[in-house]
């Protein structure tokens, strides 16, 4: 079950506890609510001399989700895990936006701005927006974590996949691609391309089997664009036929195979390119930082029977993995990366036109949208809600009256009855 992680009264570290002796500390008021996400309780009083045990924050980075968890290296249990989804391709899409919004204003002459981008210079290891921002998201949670418990390293997936161990397993020099780990990269590797399905049938949950598109027996290499995976009935059923005879009463699926053999993983380029960035980024902690590989993480989870999820990934991350790791009642924290807003001040239609202008206040009274209020309505008010208490998050508003979605409805709230649990940080959280 996920731990509750605990603060003495001066923000030192302690040991997470049971959530059963968390409620203890709050009911019998030895503590209070310190953040609501990750759940965390800050004691009235100072622990002079704490015993910690150490804990491990392990890193599974993903292009559209990564997960995160927080391991017990001598018992081998999981005390936190979290789902970081990220908005990487939000961004670019926003950005492809307002690119295509500024190209077409220069060629209408309308409202025109001078292309800027010929005096812009890129700084030695620049990346675009949407791969800082999964490092950005990455790292702002492992500082949380090191806030919040004792973090004493950090293990982190640096290559989703070995492209030597893949065309090479037989390489010297390197203990792991000599051993039991030879063919995972490959099978990893094949399982994201061809998205764990058949490539013939598109069947999901069924074992598959590594296929030749080309056969062996017709000249076809092992280079893993030559590739894919297949169930045990199309496998037989294909043979040693070549792919044009056997799909030629399926063009579309030959030519989709065809093209899907060549193409590159794009969530695959986006984790290979920010793994470097994101390695100097947690060395910048002061943490000793353990590096695995995608196929080290797969056969940890596989020798330990384990089902596939980002944060158990992420406990299955590097050669420190515990024999046996416990992960029985852990409920992973699910984090969407939504942003801070935006500083546009002037939302434009389709055409480039004005239609909408910002406010330059982001606060009003105390709160900004996207807060996580209790709402308290007294027995006395005038609202259809009087006497009733809820809690979500607010629309905030200049004039005080403020809209509170619950449960998919939207209730008005004046400012005055709504208490702060959980400022706005860029996150939602489930």
């Amino acid at each position: 079950m996920s731990k509750v992680f605990v603060l003495d009264t001066n923000f030192k570290q302690l040991n997470p506890v049971h959530p059963g002796r968390a409620r203890t500390l709050l009911s019998s008021k030895q503590a209070a609510v310190y953040r609501r996400y990750p759940f965390t309780i800050i004691l009235k009083t100072a622990v002079e001399t704490p015993v910690t045990e150490p804990l491990r924050v392990k890193i599974d980075p993903g292009a559209k989700t990564t997960g995160m968890a927080v391991v017990n290296d001598a018992t081998g249990e999981v005390v936190f895990a979290a789902e970081i989804e990220h908005r990487g391709f939000a961004i670019k899409n926003s950005l492809d936006d307002r690119r295509s919004i500024r190209r077409g204003r220069r060629n209408r002459h309308t409202r025109y701005r001078a292309p800027r981008f010929d005096n812009r210079t890129r700084h030695k290891g620049w990346l675009p927006p949407s791969l800082q921002s999964r490092i950005a998201n990455i790292t702002t949670w492992t500082r949380r974590f090191m806030r919040s418990c004792p973090i004493t390293a950090i293990s982190m997936e640096s290559v989703k996949f070995d492209t030597q161990a893949m065309e090479n397993p037989e390489i010297s020099g390197v203990e792991y691609q000599q051993g039991t780990l030879v063919g995972y990269e490959a099978r990893e590797y094949l399982l994201e391309k061809w998205k764990r399905a058949c490539t013939y049938c598109r069947k999901e949950n069924v074992p598959l089997q590594v296929e030749h598109i080309h056969s062996r027996a017709n000249g076809g290499t092992n280079r893993i664009s030559n590739l894919c995976l297949a169930c045990d009935k199309c496998n037989k059923a294909k043979g040693t036929r070549d792919i044009k005879d056997f799909l030629k009463k399926k063009p579309d699926l030959l030519k989709k195979i065809l093209a899907q053999a060549k193409a590159p993983l794009k969530d695959t380029t986006a984790v290979n390119a920010t793994r470097k960035e994101l390695y100097f980024r947690l060395r910048g902690l002061g943490l000793p930082i353990e590096q695995g590989s995608g196929g080290r993480t797969k056969y940890n989870r596989t020798i330990r029977e384990l089902p596939k999820m980002h944060w158990i990934d992420a406990a299955c991350v590097g050669k420190s993995t515990p024999e046996t790791i416990h992960t029985t009642g852990v409920r992973p924290l699910l984090i969407k990366a939504t942003g801070s807003g935006t500083r546009q001040m002037c939302q434009t239609d389709k055409y480039g036109f004005p239609k909408q202008y910002r406010q330059r206040r982001k606060k009003h009274f105390g709160f900004q949208t996207g807060d996580m209020v209790r709402a308290v309505f007294p027995a006395e008010c005038r609202s259809q809600h009087r006497g009733k208490t809820y809690i979500g998050k607010v629309t905030a508003k200049s004039g005080g009256s403020f809209k509170m979605r619950v449960n998919g409805n939207d209730i008005p709230v004046n400012h005055r009855y709504c208490i702060a649990l959980h400022r706005h940080d860029g996150y939602q959280y489930a």
